[in-house]
């Protein structure tokens, strides 16, 4: 089946983060590598994201409909560019990077029904449970502030596990945002939680020197300021 590519360049891909009872995520090791991330995959032309999900799913870590709950998706298309390195040019379309839906999913049975060899051609070798904000440690640099925005989106969604879901430590998240933007940020720590109407969940919010400016503003200048649904608002539909 072909791969949809949009005309900006980016593949449609689906991201899958799987927690199980106690809050943790399931962390995959690609195959033959020290790369650790989330299992995720093409949209093809004949289905929806809902339907991709449950095939990655499937094919990638060998779990069925039956063996989970899905607990949420993000909103919109969180989109990543490939390092030049790994754009592959030719004839037809040229794929620059990812964009995803991602969807956040429960465990409903045991873990032994985990497969990584179910098909011919596996994409991992080896997978572990990490904390939930884990993962933007070691996911490779280029996809992490994707990580980053679909952890944030999704997180309220686990709220009955908030003492797991602490935010990352303010060092880790002043060592991201350095890294993506390529330049000093600086975060006031005075206003370094926001709290969410829909609740007791908070997050960090990177700002940088202009402290003075509205949200409003910072969010049009930067694109640092990520707005929230309440869970019960928050559509699994496609």
């Amino acid at each position: 089946m072909a791969q949809m590519i949009d005309t900006d360049g980016y593949r449609a891909n689906v991201g899958i983060i799987l927690s199980n009872h106690a809050g943790r995520l399931l962390w995959a090791r690609r195959i033959g590598q020290e790369a650790w991330q989330f299992p995720q995959g093409g949209i093809q032309k004949s289905e929806t994201p809902m339907e991709a999900m449950h095939r990655e799913l499937h094919e990638e870590v060998g779990l069925k409909i039956s063996d989970i709950k899905i607990i949420g998706r993000t909103r919109g298309w969180l989109r990543y560019r490939l390092p030049e390195k790994l754009i592959r040019r030719g004839s037809g379309s040229v794929c620059i990077g990812q964009k995803q839906v991602w969807f956040l999913l429960r465990l409903m049975c045991d873990e032994s029904h985990v497969c990584l060899d179910l098909t011919d051609k596996p994409e991992f070798d080896s997978w572990r449970w990490v904390t939930y904000w884990h993962p933007l440690r070691e996911v490779v640099p280029f996809k992490r502030r994707v990580y980053q925005r679909a952890l944030h989106e999704l997180a309220p969604l686990l709220r009955d596990n908030a003492s797991r879901l602490k935010p990352p430590a303010p060092a880790l998240t002043r060592a991201l945002a350095s890294e993506e933007c390529g330049q000093p940020v600086v975060i006031d720590e005075r206003d370094q939680f926001a709290t969410l109407g829909a609740g007791a969940y908070t997050v960090p919010e990177e700002r940088r020197h202009h402290h003075d400016k509205s949200a409003g503003a910072a969010r049009e200048e930067y694109g640092q300021v990520i707005t929230f649904k309440k869970p019960g608002q928050h559509n699994t539909k496609t």
